[in-house]
């Protein structure tokens, strides 16, 4: 039965009450406080207004989106709560219990209940594991010295900020999103930047190098220098320096080093629990893992995507929010499967790039609009169907791009590229 209207506004409810219709209701644990768990928990609440609700984190804030640390608020041109999903007393009032700077030791599947870091207990009648991933580190000489940093929590943010001087030198190691954003930042701010990647192009995982190059050029005419095909021997000391010492023997003095070659999915606690795991936690279309009793949700997932037909595993905003919101409605038993196509920005000074798809292959691209005119829209074709879309400063496209690709309707590379053709029109067939 659904929720009936007394429980709209659990704010509103007596302890008493609320402790009287939870008593016959379990307990649903969120393991990981950032966007995935958060959307589970604000889903979740909505839907079903009586259940006891426990939101578990390792960091001292509430619950935050990290696509603006790298952008708005690395910048200062964004306050660190800006980045926050709820307002700070939004879970108190909504009757979540946020439990932050804590972790969860060991999951006790036969008992179902969580040993945490203090030694307590917790049971629960329902897990969601939201554990996200970290930072992938450098496995070289030097990589723990002051001057190198990874970007990816508020703290992170933080310690950069004090290093990102005018006039400073800094590298970049990885020229994905986290090292084209901050390279962006560190521009602006003033300093010299070198990106260096073992890849022959940026952003070698999510778009085809024609469209790197067009990425690449638009840092090279802002001063950044890049360094593919390239790969770091060691980092030294020299005073206040770190210096980076490259496969090719050039040695590149730096003020401060940003690592961001990837991310490795907070599996352990899974693994040890037992559940099925391989690069993610696996799990179906309604983020199940092979435990009943169990969840998991966000970048800790490799999960089953219906509309691509495959397993997969993402590390993004739109994941993190839409699957978060999916798991919720699959545990207050409105299950509906996570179907999207796979969605990425970046904003890079005052460029924005989106993606749309994730194919496995593509034949060419065409091109809608000029790239050198810094607005255009690449368009990913496998025979006569679009699989995959990128665009820059053009961002009413991708909608249409992403109708396309559900539709699977062949469409003319002529008619793709043509500027007078509408891409609405073509996308309703």
């Amino acid at each position: 039965m659904p929720p009936s209207s007394v429980w709209a506004n659990p704010s509103s409810l007596s302890d008493r009450a609320y402790r009287i219709m939870q008593s016959d209701r379990e307990t649903v644990v969120i393991v990981g406080a950032g966007q995935a768990g958060a959307w589970v928990a604000i889903t979740l609440r909505s839907l079903d207004p009586g259940r006891r609700i426990v939101l578990i984190g390792d960091e001292a804030h509430p619950p935050y989106e990290r696509p603006p640390l790298s952008k708005a608020i690395l910048a200062g041109k964004a306050g660190i709560e800006s980045a926050y999903i709820k307002p700070g007393n939004f879970y108190a009032d909504n009757r979540i219990e946020l439990m932050l700077n804590r972790r969860v030791r060991h999951i006790n599947r036969n008992r179902s209940s969580l040993t945490l870091d203090d030694g307590s207990s917790m049971e629960y009648g329902t897990l969601v594991l939201a554990t996200g991933c970290r930072p992938r580190m450098l496995a070289i000489q030097g990589a723990d010295l002051p001057q190198v940093h990874t970007l990816r929590t508020i703290a992170d943010v933080e310690k950069i900020a004090a290093w990102l001087k005018p006039e400073g030198k800094v590298v970049a190691i990885g020229a994905g999103f986290i090292g084209l954003e901050f390279a962006s930042v560190a521009v602006e701010a003033g300093c010299s930047v070198t990106v260096v990647d073992a890849a022959p192009h940026a952003m070698g995982r999510v778009i085809d190098g024609s469209v790197a190059e067009v990425v690449a050029a638009g840092h090279q005419g802002r001063g950044v220098d890049f360094r593919f095909s390239t790969t770091i021997e060691k980092i030294e000391p020299d005073g206040d320096r770190a210096v980076v010492v490259l496969s090719t023997g050039a040695r590149l003095p730096s003020d401060l080093v940003i690592v961001g070659i990837g991310a490795v999915p907070n599996t352990d606690l899974a693994e040890t629990a037992g559940l099925a795991c391989d690069d993610g936690i696996i799990v179906n279309a309604f983020g199940r893992t092979d435990d009943p009793k169990i969840f998991a949700v966000g970048d800790v997932t490799r999960h089953f995507n219906p509309l691509l037909g495959r397993s997969l595993r993402l590390e993004s905003w739109q994941n993190a929010q839409n699957q978060g919101i999916a798991v919720a409605k699959a545990i207050a038993g409105t299950a509906t499967p996570y179907a999207d196509l796979p969605w990425f920005w970046s904003d890079q000074y005052d460029t924005n790039l989106q993606i749309i798809g994730a194919p496995t292959a593509w034949d060419r691209i065409v091109w809608r609009g000029a790239p050198e005119s810094g607005k255009f829209t690449a368009i990913y074709m496998q025979g006569e169907k679009v699989v995959a879309g990128n665009s820059m400063n053009n961002a009413r496209d991708i909608r249409f791009i992403k109708q396309l690709i559900l539709n699977g309707t062949p469409v003319p590379d002529a008619a793709l590229a043509d500027p007078s053709t509408s891409l609405a029109q073509l996308a309703k067939g």
